[in-house]
């Protein structure tokens, strides 16, 4: 089981989030434990305070980092206890790899003007999730528990699906289709109609490449690509000496011609 447990002054805010869809399932077989702790519980006061004004002046409060340790010491040992904040290391699908082998995270949800500088001390990374700004970092807790629980075995249905999806691969995922064959005279590619499955593979793999050229060129740079994903790239128009900066492969030699 892999435990989370989520630091917060709104709980209500994550609690529906934790306890419907394939998270509450995989809670309900206990394959996953959440605990939304309220951090005002933790405020030692008799008025639930948790926030002062900043020294040095300026606007909003800011949340006191006595409140943050014992509301973090009661939840025991963790594995990795993970402050969301703008200034962190940007969330990706590396990070939560790695973040699904662990057995407990805990996560800490700033609020106002975030949280006293001194809480940096007490977590073992800090994680953005994009350059902006939100109100609070539920709705980012909320992200990154998703994009790590699935992860973990039996979360999700089929987990060869984690091999196939955008950024594992370091590329996009390729485009799909169901039923009906024909929609608004849109018709599926007739490569996924053929039952060959060599052919429907390199299609895909292609398509990956070409959607992650136009849409998102720059995960080529680190991108694991093979001569044939060189070749492919290059009748796309991209250069000989772009595949080489990017540490790729070349692509493989013209056949020659039998006379």
């Amino acid at each position: 089981m892999m435990r989370f447990s989520l630091l917060t002054l709104f709980p209500e805010l994550l609690r529906p989030w934790t306890s419907e869809a394939l998270l509450g399932k995989a809670a309900a077989k206990g394959l996953l434990s959440f605990d939304v702790l309220d951090m005002r519980d933790f405020a030692g006061n008799k008025h639930r305070k948790v926030d002062d004004t900043p020294y040095g002046g300026g606007a909003g409060m800011v949340i006191r980092a006595d409140v943050v340790e014992r509301a973090v010491a009661s939840v025991g040992k963790v594995d990795e206890l993970i402050l969301l904040t703008p200034a962190g290391t940007p969330f990706s699908q590396r990070m939560a790899e790695e973040l699904s082998t662990r057995s407990h995270l805990a996560v800490l949800c700033g609020r106002y003007e975030g949280f006293d500088a001194r809480v940096e001390v007490m977590v073992t990374r800090e994680v953005s999730i994009g350059d902006f700004v939100m109100m609070g970092g539920e709705a980012a807790a909320a992200c990154l528990v998703e994009a790590v629980a699935r992860l973990r075995p039996g979360v999700i249905g089929d987990e060869e699906s984690h091999h196939q999806d955008s950024f594992s691969s370091g590329l996009l995922d390729y485009p799909e289709y169901t039923r009906p064959a024909v929609w608004q005279d849109q018709t599926v590619p007739e490569v996924l109609l053929s039952g060959n499955h060599a052919l429907i593979e390199r299609w895909r793999r292609d398509e990956a490449l070409t959607r992650t050229l136009r849409r998102r060129p720059d995960l080529l740079r680190s991108a694991e690509l093979t001569p044939q994903d060189s070749a492919l790239l290059i009748s796309l128009g991209v250069t000989l000496g772009e595949i080489e900066s990017w540490g790729a492969p070349p692509p493989p030699p013209p056949k020659r011609r039998r006379r």
